[in-house]
């Protein structure tokens, strides 16, 4: 996918982890946009959250660039101990550009979920694997696959090998699991079902 990146407005192709410098110049930027931040060094020092945003994309860029574990420590320890402190548990290459975390408060992520771009999500969600013992390499395949420009509300829970649409909200305190795989819906209740046909739009910054 072409995109245009807008500072400097270099025409680059974009994957869905960041793997070289430019890359994380507009995942970083994408970011932004999605956080509603406007000054990157303001943002940086009074907002531990963007802060988290940000370590999250640097710490991807040093790992999937293959740099040393001496350049890679104190940024990966500073990460580690910032979500510790704002009671997230994010892993790395999970969330495509445009990640928004509305405020701190818990967040749990499995390192084999996969959520796609421009997701703006809130506090006290979990995206978890399905309960039990898996084979050692099929643990990927019980992990949620979530689209582009979701919007997942305080408090839902979504677990095991689901899949969600593009464009879709997932209201609060919805416990999700089994797949929806329609967009622009918006799926709520315990079990979670679709409620309406009203997608993410006005919801997600992008």
């Amino acid at each position: 996918m072409l995109l245009v990146y807008p500072l400097g407005l270099l025409s680059i192709t974009m994957n869905d982890r960041v793997t070289s410098y430019k890359e994380l110049k507009f995942f970083v930027r994408k970011d932004m946009i999605a956080e509603g931040r406007d000054s990157f060094f303001k943002e940086f020092c009074l907002s531990p959250v963007f802060r988290f945003i940000f370590l999250l994309r640097i710490n991807e860029y040093l790992m999937n660039t293959n740099k040393s574990f001496f350049i890679r420590a104190f940024p990966l320890l500073w990460y580690k101990r910032l979500g510790v402190r704002l009671g997230f548990s994010v892993p790395f290459n999970v969330f495509g550009y445009g990640l928004g975390i509305v405020h701190y408060g818990l967040l749990i992520v499995s390192p084999d979920a996969r959520v796609g771009r421009n997701c703006r999500i809130h506090a006290g969600v979990n995206i978890g694997g399905s309960a039990g013992l898996k084979k050692k390499g099929d643990h990927k395949k019980y992990a949620p696959s979530i689209g582009d420009n979701v919007y997942i509300g305080p408090g839902a829970k979504l677990f095991g090998a689901i899949k969600i649409g593009d464009n879709c909200v997932i209201g609060a305190n919805a416990v999700v699991n089994k797949s929806f795989e329609a967009n622009n819906v918006t799926i709520a209740g315990i079990p979670a079902k679709v409620i309406s046909k009203k997608g993410s739009e006005g919801l997600i910054l992008i």
